[in-house]
């Protein structure tokens, strides 16, 4: 009876936290991490604030589990951090109805085949009843094959990488139907160049002379959707 009566005073007691308000959204689905040994992938979470009121969120803590040989960073902008040293740094501000995609998460897929998921746990700063969860997903595969499988299509890596004339990505769409496109981002997330995958052809030749030297994101996207993102290294 005892333990009971305590089971339902914790549960009253409780009751505020877990029914925290959620004036902040995720709008990006759960992040999907999937990839071969040795291989890093970074995927972006778009928020939106829907108070009218400016908002501000620091990450609180990372729940779940990452294999001891993977590393996973958040990004803000151009600056990106190590969750388990830099807690403190990892906060994001919101306007009133901002939708907020400078947040990135840049995962390594490590030397061991193994899977698991983690969420970020973000709390106001004013008021730790609200909050938002960001999902993530990760597999990591011991393939000998480069290419990306997906139902709709398949995808090579890039080559040659680094690259300072050409690069080239060869893919095959499964689905003639489904609309892909390969979309490449500067390291901060500045929209770069877009091409469309045409169904009737089997490669896409990419001129990086214009490019300056660095890295780069190339991101594939099939009806819309963010797939998988990977680098690219432009030298002169």
């Amino acid at each position: 009876m005892k333990s009971l009566f305590r089971f339902f005073t914790w549960l009253m007691l409780s009751a505020p936290l877990l029914a925290g308000a959620q004036q902040v959204r995720v709008l990006s689905e759960a992040v999907d991490f999937s990839g071969d040994i040795g291989s890093s992938q970074r995927k972006t979470v778009i928020l939106q604030n829907e108070s009218n009121q400016t908002k501000t969120y620091f990450l609180k803590n990372v729940r779940g589990s990452v294999g001891s040989s993977q590393k996973v960073k958040v990004c803000l902008n151009d600056q990106c951090f190590d969750p388990k040293k830099d807690l403190a740094k990892i906060s994001v501000k919101l306007a009133p109805g901002e939708i907020f995609t400078d947040l990135y998460l840049e995962f390594e897929m490590g030397i061991a085949e193994t899977r698991g998921s983690f969420d970020l746990f973000f709390v106001n700063a004013e008021n730790i009843r609200e909050n938002f969860v960001v999902e993530a997903r990760y597999e990591v595969a011991n393939g000998s094959s480069t290419d990306f499988l997906h139902k709709d299509i398949t995808l090579s890596e890039i080559f040659p990488n680094p690259s300072n004339r050409i690069a080239q990505l060869d893919y095959e769409l499964v689905n003639p139907k489904a609309k892909a496109k390969i979309a490449i981002n500067s390291f901060i997330g500045n929209p770069i160049a877009e091409y469309d995958l045409d169904p009737e052809r089997k490669s896409l030749v990419i001129n990086v002379t214009d490019f300056q030297p660095g890295v780069y994101f190339y991101t594939l996207f099939v009806d819309n959707k963010n797939v998988v993102t990977k680098k690219l290294q432009v030298k002169k």
